[in-house]
């Protein structure tokens, strides 16, 4: 009983030894009769060995599902996995991508690391943290239900030195890893239409900015290469707290740990200024607002105010600037909405912004850890 859903054949590469990106999705059934086999065998059908599969073993009674998206950059990887409930091992003894550091950023679900040795340390780690490694030893390692996580494989050459003989826990709520992953996000959606030499390039930030993460002394604010991370990862920020009234380059550039100049040369990249953006997204969330209709029960005043701007007159010069047309005309042909259904969409929208301006305050944490002070639920549980 075959009941693997394979996915989606990847996009053929440009040329000969040029492909990138690939992806492995299979589900394997407790009914058949050999579900790692079955695993493996469906695993080397759709990449081989690109994607390399550790020693591992489903756990539970239910279906097993894998899903990676696996980005080559040069020679670092960087990983979107999701994962049913799995026990296995890497590194050491495994031989499963031995001398590597390795980072893993929970989004959802729990790992569990184990030493494989005498020390037994323990590593729990759960959303919104991080866990770097250098995968010399063995380690056990434990999958939780429906876990989504992003794994960064790096050449050690380049950051070994950084790791005693223990692993770096973290968050990933601070100022450097939101850095990281802007620039991890824009590799990923553009990495196929990438040159090489720009492939190089990115491979070099991103090993740059997780040495910032690893280290916790902030990235170099000299590095170029890290100018493109630093513009994306601030507008993320800026578009989280554009209801914030203390929203200006200055806060972006004290929330991202580098000066206000070392943002400003980023935004030169990209050809808009910090503040310019800030104004830019402000204006189209007032768009949307007053399109959406909630113009009709809250009045251009308490839109602009909202926003931020100086006053009513001030948005109005602004906004025709911006559309061709005063934010009166587009207000007027918009029907006028329920007031729950209007309630609804303010609340949201600045309930939102605020719980969002509250984790952009929160501060860079390392630790090195070893044993687990605390006890957690065995992997497999839900």
């Amino acid at each position: 009983m075959d009941n693997t859903r394979v996915a989606p054949t990847p996009a053929p590469a440009r040329s000969a030894g040029e492909q990138r990106v690939y992806t492995v999705d299979v589900t394997v059934s407790p009914q058949e009769d050999d579900m790692i086999e079955s695993l493996e065998r469906r695993w080397d059908a759709q990449v081989g060995r690109v994607i390399p599969i550790p020693p591992s073993s489903p756990v539970g009674a239910g279906d097993y599902r894998i899903r990676i998206r696996h980005s080559k950059i040069d020679d670092a990887v960087v990983e979107d996995l999701y994962s049913e409930s799995i026990v296995g091992g890497t590194g050491g003894r495994f031989e499963h991508l031995n001398d590597r550091v390795v980072v893993h950023l929970g989004r959802r679900g729990t790992w569990r690391f184990t030493r494989s040795d005498e020390r037994g340390d323990v590593i729990n780690m759960a959303r919104n943290q991080f866990v770097a490694r250098r995968n010399d030893r063995s380690w056990d390692f434990g999958i939780g239900p429906r876990t989504r996580s992003t794994v960064l494989i790096l050449p050690t050459a380049d950051l070994g030195s950084l790791f005693t003989d223990r692993a770096i826990v973290g968050t990933t709520e601070s100022a450097d890893l939101r850095l990281l992953m802007a620039h991890v996000t824009a590799v990923q959606q553009s990495l196929t239409d990438l040159s090489p030499a720009a492939v190089k390039a990115a491979r070099n930030a991103l090993v740059e900015l997780t040495r910032a993460v690893v280290s916790g002394e902030g990235p170099d604010p000299s590095e170029p290469q890290l100018a493109v991370a630093l513009a994306d990862a601030a507008r993320s920020l800026a578009d989280s707290l554009l209801t914030d009234a203390e929203l200006s380059p200055h806060i972006l550039a004290s929330e991202l740990h580098v000066s206000l100049r070392t943002l400003q040369r980023a935004f030169a990249t990209t050809g808009e200024s910090a503040s310019s953006y800030i104004r830019r997204r402000r204006l189209a969330q007032a768009h949307q607002v007053l399109t959406a209709g909630a113009g009709s029960g809250s009045s251009i005043s308490e839109v602009a105010a909202r926003y931020h701007f100086a006053d009513a007159s001030h948005f109005v010069r602004a906004f025709k600037r911006e559309y061709g047309e005063p934010p009166s005309r587009l207000a007027r042909r918009t029907p006028e909405p329920e007031p729950q259904q209007l309630l609804g969409r303010v609340d949201q929208t600045d309930g939102a912004a605020r719980s969002a301006g509250d984790r952009g305050r929160t501060r860079s944490t390392l630790t090195v850890t070893g044993s687990s002070s605390s006890p957690s639920p065995p992997i497999g549980t839900s």
